[in-house]
């Protein structure tokens, strides 16, 4: 009891640097003198602990102490570097180089017995590395100007104010200021064609709205004002279907196999295409529709994934797909007309 305890002062002073005995004594429910002896038995260990009258005093540690790894148990390193790996799914840059040196340190060599992706088949939030330039604007406080397609397919160019990056419903989102709208909006990240990081900054301090309200509050309200004016929508019956055909893949992945389609796709269906596919894979033919070449797998969540697209959609190739989508659709008309 007292090692554990030992243990957590040590943590709570690596992390607040400095704390009164008193608060101390009353979070382990102990004695301030039982704490001043705790602080003994470190300072004896080789823990760099001191106290400090006055009124800005209590108990710190030297801001140049760090943990050896050897205080964490193997399966603390083995929690940490699974909350990485959880991470590493949202597509989050730069976590991998993260992962590999914490496994590093903590000299893991244990089986990689577990995968985790919840990104949609062919997609890639972080081209162009737009994810990592909105990410710096947002610590420089820089002002970016984007490229963006709404929900209603139409393209703009905004001026925005970068204040977060949220993950949200499977998709990474920028909150920030937008210029045009002269309010707080919500913008998808896979709608974002393209970033450009200004010189103009501006002073996050002077931004009462992020301290003085929750950012959930925030959120829902820009996301509704987006909603009007058609910036995203934060669940689509594609992410739906995905997680369906996963589940399905678990429960028997011999039954799936995958299929080469190429789809043909109106102007009306280019705002979800962007949510879920890499500029590369969507081929604007010049004539108002879209081609779009992905490896599926086929089942019945393939085809209801293609008519969830209803009038706005064409198979073109395999021919056996093209010919169960209009079987499909006779029996969905004949069951109307009944």
């Amino acid at each position: 009891m007292k090692l554990n305890r030992l243990f957590e002062i040590t943590t709570i002073l690596l992390n607040k640097r400095t704390v009164t005995a008193a608060e101390l004594a009353k979070r382990f429910e102990v004695s301030t003198r039982t704490i001043y002896r705790d602080i003994d038995v470190l300072s004896a260990s080789g823990v760099p602990v001191y106290a400090t009258q006055g009124t800005n005093g209590g108990i710190s540690i030297l801001e140049e102490y760090t943990v050896n790894r050897t205080a964490l148990s193997d399966v603390e390193k083995e929690s940490i570097l699974f909350a990485l790996q959880s991470l590493q799914a949202t597509k989050y840059p730069e976590i991998e180089t993260v992962i590999e040196k914490l496994g590093s340190i903590f000299k893991n060599t244990a089986t990689n017995w577990i995968s985790i992706d919840f990104s949609p088949w062919g997609a890639n939030p972080n081209a162009n590395n737009k994810f990592i330039d909105i990410k710096n604007a947002i610590l420089q406080s820089k002002v970016i100007e984007i490229e963006y397609i709404n929900s209603i397919n139409d393209r703009s160019k905004r001026k925005i104010m970068p204040l977060r990056l949220i993950f949200k419903s499977q998709a990474w989102y920028l909150w920030g200021y937008c210029f045009v709208k002269k309010d707080y909006r919500t913008f998808r990240i896979s709608r974002i064609r393209q970033v450009i990081i200004t010189d103009k900054t501006f002073d996050r301090s002077r931004i009462p709205a992020i301290e003085d309200k929750s950012m959930e509050t925030f959120i829902e309200k820009s996301r509704d004002k987006a909603a009007e004016d058609g910036n995203h929508t934060l669940h689509t019956p594609n992410e739906i279907a995905e997680n369906a055909v996963r589940e399905k893949r678990e429960e028997n992945p011999r039954i799936v196999t995958m299929t080469h389609l190429v789809l043909e796709f109106t102007r009306e269906a280019v705002s979800r295409l962007c949510d879920d596919y890499d500029d590369e894979r969507i081929i604007d033919n010049g004539d108002g529709t879209y081609t779009l070449e992905i490896d599926f797998p086929e089942d019945e969540w393939v085809y209801g994934y293609i008519l969830s697209f209803g009038p706005f959609v064409k198979v073109i190739e395999p021919a056996h797909i093209r010919d169960i989508i209009k079987e499909k659709c006779k029996k969905l008309l004949a069951y109307y007309d009944n």
